[in-house]
């Protein structure tokens, strides 16, 4: 015990897998300011932006398991070097787009697979082989608040490129940044079998991780749960610019309420890493949703100004991804960190099945009703059920027959 508490954290892999995020969440958590000048210039309509986005978010959810059990096996700064190849070609290709084909391979399925083989798993996982399990929670919090800051910087950073650049150069000029990314995978390099934790991880076939992982109750009302979070976060990215445009707000309230979304993410993401490593992570996660219902449906209710664009930024910003550090503890509380890349990356999954029609119902209904209105109440009531999915989460180790030592 007097070993593990003096164990120093791995600052070098715990800043480059947080700069990473950072580089990887900053464009995507961006898009929703390119939807209504790139529709401008090619006479699109919001469907078809929203469905690309949609795909994005499809494609981040499908691919990320397999990334995740590729630098679980060959180790994670090779993924991370494909995330920023993939991402780069992604928003050229998003730039040059001169038909809906092109907007949907480009920003929807190249984009979509970078930040699935740059995301949250794959890097927490790398963190998670490196630091004690009474490191894990405020690790998993530091890199979650640094994907928080790449939101906060490129809110305001993607708007001036546009107001200065053009949507199409504003793309080219984040495809030359995203170009940083493979420099920065070298400290984390390594997969499942090194690391400071390799020797006490439980031996298991990838084979033989599924299926203890979808046999076990609370992984799937984790899995479950995570859903709903893809599903209002994803929705609020892409449309809220828009929604805000459409009540009549002006512009700049936009970009200032993605950056406060993004600031106030840096917090509670840090706050999260916090309770979650003294308080119950399912509860906490209960509680996160109740909060994000308890904020959407006070802003829809009460009347709509700048203060309370402001107001609703700044509260949906500490519950934001405030999910994601508990929600990958427990998936490593519950079966180690071998295969941690690839159970985390099926949360995930399901989170972006989630992201994938908050995105496409939002353009969807949008254009056929005219409002956002019905996503929104339908995002209230899957907070709801997210809350009742998560309070019977057991937050403890699978039982296994045999001994991990073996």
């Amino acid at each position: 015990m007097v070993t593990t508490a003096r164990t120093p954290m791995p600052w070098l892999i715990i800043i480059s897998g947080s700069l990473i995020a950072m580089m990887t969440f900053g464009p995507r958590s961006a898009m929703g300011f390119f939807q209504l000048p790139m529709l401008a210039d090619t006479g699109w309509d919001r469907s078809t932006f929203g469905l690309a986005m949609a795909l994005q978010n499809l494609c981040w959810g499908i691919s990320q398991p397999f990334f995740g059990a590729l630098a679980d096996k060959y180790g994670t700064s090779r993924v991370l070097i494909a995330s920023g190849l993939l991402y780069a070609t992604g928003l050229l290709l998003m730039a040059h787009a001169d038909a809906p084909i092109w907007l949907h391979i480009g920003g929807g399925v190249l984009v979509g697979m970078a930040i699935g083989a740059g995301s949250f798993s794959v890097i927490l996982s790398a963190f998670a082989r490196h630091v004690t399990p009474e490191q894990r929670s405020m690790a998993f919090g530091i890199g979650t608040a640094a994907g928080s800051a790449g939101m906060f910087l490129f809110a305001p950073l993607s708007q001036a490129l546009i107001s200065n650049l053009g949507w199409s150069d504003s793309l080219v000029a984040m495809s030359v940044m995203m170009l940083i990314v493979p420099l920065l995978a070298y400290p984390l390099r390594g997969n499942a079998s090194s690391g400071s934790q390799s020797q006490s991880q439980f031996k298991q076939s990838v084979g033989q991780a599924l299926k203890e992982a979808l046999g076990h109750k609370s992984y799937l009302l984790l899995t479950t749960g995570f859903f709903v979070c893809g599903f209002q976060v994803a929705f609020i990215t892409a449309h809220f610019p828009a929604y805000l445009g459409d009540i009549g707000i002006e512009a700049r309230y936009a970009v200032i309420a993605m950056a406060l979304i993004g600031f106030f993410n840096i917090i509670g993401s840090l706050a999260a890493g916090v309770i979650g490593q003294r308080y119950s992570k399912p509860y906490f996660l209960a509680f996160i949703y109740i909060g994000r219902s308890i904020a959407v449906t006070a802003f829809l209710l009460l009347p709509h100004t700048p203060a309370s664009v402001v107001l609703f930024a700044a509260v949906m910003g500490l519950l934001w991804l405030s999910t994601v550090p508990p929600t990958n503890a427990l998936v490593a509380i519950m079966f180690g960190t071998r295969h941690l890349g690839l159970l985390g990356g099926l949360v995930f999954l399901s989170h972006q099945i989630g992201s994938f029609l908050g995105v496409w119902m939002g353009g969807y209904l949008y254009d056929r009703l005219g409002s956002y209105d019905s996503v929104w109440w339908l995002g209230v009531a899957l907070g709801l059920f997210a809350a009742v999915v998560h309070w019977p989460i057991a937050e403890r180790p699978v039982e296994r027959g045999i001994p991990a030592a073996a």
